[in-house]
């Protein structure tokens, strides 16, 4: 009874875990594709530097919809992409009360893109080492005839946000140079974790809208699975029993291989029963699947109607939510647990 409920359990957690990768997959492509990671970085970098545009508008997003509406499509925060080496002398900024707009961006992008690579016009730069952020901002400042000083005197002048951040940090570290890019480095460090944190929060609500799809998509009943896992194990168990001279599992065969005139033949209907684990019928309910027939090829099969009758049944719906809520944990949560009761050990990149 035991190997049972640990069947079922392993079962229910392979599921989640099938479809939280597949959540997580749809998400990355999307991330991919529309360049989230690298729009969001640069969005918070020119807040920080030169602050909102012309009309007062921020770059960073202030919502859900601004992540995946005005941010990919409407206002690219990125710089142009370059493919030439940061130039050896730069030039101070100039003597003006605003500088040109996105200047300070640009010229750090100037002093960072060789870490950067080819992927259409705009730089590709998704994560920017504190180090290499310190070790720019030192640039700048050597570009200043009068150093750090300088560099926050223009700050202050073009009334870049970064000004303060900066001077808060020369006056602690007392004018050392040093020990300013150090703790310039900690600072953008500690900045970039809050910021990981914000886009984490903007992509939650993106892995609960996939994952709430693709359980509607599959109709995946969590519930009514792991009934059919333990009557698969049931059969598996009475078919074994017939297969060891005993008879308890005859019933259970009969009823299974008459239910259906085309798999009355015991012996087809024990292949197909036996080939099609209740883990690989847990796609049988979506609106579309594909169908491979003991003789062709594989094709496409449209499953609406039976799948709308599902999604419209309401004693399905507490399944449903069950699925919902499990692909919340993520496909690692899962991983986790799964590793645990079948005590498959992670590498531990030794010899």
């Amino acid at each position: 009874m035991l190997s049972t409920y640990l069947d079922l359990a392993i079962g229910l957690i392979v599921a989640f875990l099938l479809l939280s990768l597949l959540v997580s997959g749809l998400n990355e492509g999307i991330v991919r594709l529309l360049s989230i990671r690298s729009k969001f970085l640069w969005a918070y970098l020119r807040d920080t530097m030169d602050g909102p545009d012309r009309r007062g508008r921020s770059f960073l997003p202030s919502g859900i919809r601004d992540v995946f509406t005005s941010l990919p499509f409407l206002r690219d925060p990125r710089p142009q992409h370059n493919s030439l080496p940061a130039p050896a002398v730069m030039s101070p900024l100039p003597e003006q009360e605003a500088s040109a707009e996105n200047e300070l961006t640009e010229r750090l992008y100037e002093r960072v893109r060789e870490i950067d690579h080819p992927k259409g016009s705009r730089t590709s730069i998704a994560t920017l080492p504190p180090a290499r952020f310190a070790l720019a901002v030192m640039e700048l400042a050597s570009a200043e005839p009068n150093g750090v000083e300088g560099l926050l005197d223009k700050l202050k002048l073009a009334r870049s946000p970064l000004h303060g951040h900066l001077q808060g940090i020369w006056e602690s570290v007392q004018a050392d140079a040093n020990r300013f890019r150090q703790e310039v480095e900690v600072w953008f460090d500690a900045e970039m974790g809050r910021l990981t944190l914000l886009y984490r929060r903007y992509v939650r609500w993106v892995v609960a809208a996939l994952g709430l799809i693709l359980t509607l998509l599959f109709s995946m009943d969590s519930l009514e699975y792991g009934k059919t896992m333990l009557r698969d194990h049931a059969f598996r168990e009475g078919v074994a029993a017939i297969a060891g001279g005993g008879d308890q599992g005859l019933d259970a065969l009969k009823d299974r291989c008459t239910a259906n005139a085309d798999t009355a033949d015991p012996y087809t209907c024990v292949t197909e029963t036996l080939s099609s684990p209740a883990l690989v019928k847990i796609f049988d309910n979506a609106v579309a699947g594909v169908a491979v027939p003991q003789d062709g090829d594989p094709h496409i099969t449209w499953n609406v109607g039976p799948w709308w009758d599902r999604l419209t049944t309401p004693g399905h719906w507490p399944g449903f939510l069950v699925t919902f809520v499990a692909l919340l944990f993520g496909a690692s949560f899962w991983w986790d647990i799964l590793r645990r009761l079948t005590g498959i050990r992670a590498r531990s990149g030794r010899g």
